[in-house]
């Protein structure tokens, strides 16, 4: 299982179009790809539980993987992070 956390930057914190960006990210993904904002995890190919975290700026979120392909995952999806928000 690999984790990483990350502090939101982008001013409107992940909202629809972000959101979407990422859950599509997270579908290539092999690996279960989970996602929190210090609460319960959701399922972060799916767009409805990743916009109902309603992460905002200065946040930090957790993606944990857990999975076939979890170290790529979690390298892609951090530079994703980067990039996006």
């Amino acid at each position: 299982m690999k984790e990483i956390k990350y502090i939101i930057t982008d001013p409107l914190g992940i909202h629809a179009r972000p959101a979407g960006m990422l859950v599509k990210e997270a579908g290539k993904c092999l690996c279960n790809v989970t996602l929190s904002v210090g609460g319960p995890a959701v399922d972060a190919k799916r767009i409805m539980g990743v916009m109902k975290l309603a992460a905002k700026q200065g946040m930090e979120i957790t993606m944990t993987f857990d999975g076939p392909d979890e170290e790529t995952a979690a390298a892609n999806l951090e530079a994703f992070l980067k990039a996006n928000l």
